[in-house]
């Protein structure tokens, strides 16, 4: 049996479950302590805004800390850097059950959300850069889907467990703790990978080369619409913001009913990440990218209109699966055709545009509906991700017409790295 028909092979290695597992626990700490943080703000606030400004405050410090945390991928052990951003993230936890504890002002809510941010800008170019290193080119799509399973079994379990805690105790400390737990947890299962260096980088090393990676990106249009699609996917169909909003107010189902939410995307993207696990390679991924994208842009209209409880947590269920699919896809494609003495910086490029719309739309999501009302910006949202993907199909007609992944081969490292500094000259600082 190929790698690319072995339903197991992204996963025998022993490395790949290590990383699997350690980084399950730390999504299950980080969708607790968002679900605790936003019940906790909306409890003490009452207010939209105040939901919307979770995303902003953690997206500020990424803005300025990507392309010195891309580069700093691509000249230390990846390993490394992520046992350190997630040493913060563990204390970021504890600091926030200190402040419920307390019971500290929003300010101190919002100051360790600062730091959260801080910790995933490191942490992200990094984690995405870790799996490349341990399976093959055949073995990434697998190996990617199995990540994504391990990815949403801790994404279901977090809302859910949040929820409960939550509604056992009638405060979020507990969460908090649980949070830190988790981020504990990933610290030691990366112990057991293998402190990696990258290969070493050929170009300048001066300014330029922190922007090698928007190069890069900008000069691979198949890349370049697969973030694009992402991006503008989750800026404007992301409800996930307005869920404490929704559970409350319009659903009546208090914070047990907001675990469930939570978790309704996550229980959607595992059955179709496993599912996926098992499929053959998908002849046209493109096309199958931009249908997807449609299909959550729908689903999410059909939960801003819903008023019933299971309908919208089929609606949500419904996004998580076609997120599921986009994921993979997107990661594949991202892994595969960079060389890896680039992989930090485009990663980071990454993690901003696509990792970190969340937040952003996180932001959108709040403003608008303090302007315009949760149902209405919901609605807007899901119809103008249907519309970009259409505009993402014509601008970047390539998409649609790429084999299958495994096919794609990344440009020689040495030349596209020259190739993505000399490009940077032309638009760097």
């Amino acid at each position: 049996m190929t790698a690319e028909h072995d339903p197991y092979s992204g996963i025998r290695n022993p490395l790949v479950r290590a990383y699997a597992f350690g980084r399950a626990a730390s999504v299950l700490g980080n969708q607790v302590i968002s679900t605790a943080v936003g019940w906790d703000l909306y409890e003490r606030t009452h207010d939209a805004w105040a939901l919307g400004l979770v995303g902003a405050i953690e997206l500020a410090p990424v803005i300025v800390l990507m392309f010195v945390a891309g580069n700093a991928a691509d000249r230390y052990p990846r390993r490394n850097i992520l046992m350190a951003a997630h040493a913060l993230l563990t204390l970021v936890g504890l600091g926030l059950l200190v402040a419920s504890r307390l019971g500290g002002g929003v300010e101190l809510v919002y100051g360790c959300l600062f730091f959260i941010g801080v910790a995933r800008a490191f942490s992200a170019p990094a984690g995405g850069t870790v799996l490349p290193q341990l399976v093959s080119a055949e073995q990434l799509a697998n190996a990617n889907a199995w990540m994504s399973s391990s990815y949403e079994i801790a994404a279901i379990s977090g809302p859910a467990v949040a929820g409960f805690l939550i509604a056992a105790t009638g405060t979020a400390t507990w969460a908090y703790l649980l949070g830190a737990l988790g981020q504990l947890a990933f610290v030691v299962a990366l112990t057991r990978l293998p402190a990696l260096r990258p290969p070493p980088a050929t170009g300048p090393h001066d300014a330029r080369e922190l922007f090698a990676g928007v190069a890069f990106i900008r000069r691979n249009p198949i890349y370049l619409a697969a973030i694009t699609l992402d991006l503008f996917a989750v800026l404007l169909g992301g409800a996930v913001a307005l869920l404490p909003i929704f559970a409350k107010d319009i659903l009546h189902a208090g914070p047990t009913g907001l675990g469930y939410l939570r978790a309704a995307p996550a229980v959607g993207a595992l059955l179709t990440a496993l599912l996926v696990t098992r499929l053959k390679p998908w002849t046209h991924p493109g096309r199958v990218l931009l249908a997807v994208v449609v299909g959550f842009g729908l689903a999410t209209v059909g939960f801003g209109l819903s008023r019933s409880f299971w309908l919208s947590f089929g609606c949500l269920f419904l996004t998580g699966a076609f997120d599921a699919i986009s994921v993979v896809i997107r990661a594949t494609i991202e892994q595969v055709i960079t060389p890896d003495a680039l992989r930090g910086r485009v990663s980071a490029v990454n993690f901003l545009f696509v990792g970190f719309s969340n937040e952003l739309g996180s932001f959108e999501s709040g403003s608008t509906a303090a302007l315009v009302g949760p149902v209405a910006s919901v609605v807007a949202g899901g119809i103008g991700a249907v519309l970009v993907t259409a505009v993402v199909a014509v601008a970047w007609p390539e998409l649609a017409k790429i084999g299958p992944l495994h096919t794609l081969r990344p440009s020689d490292a040495r030349l596209a790295e020259e190739d993505a500094v000399h490009a940077s000259a032309e638009t760097g600082p």
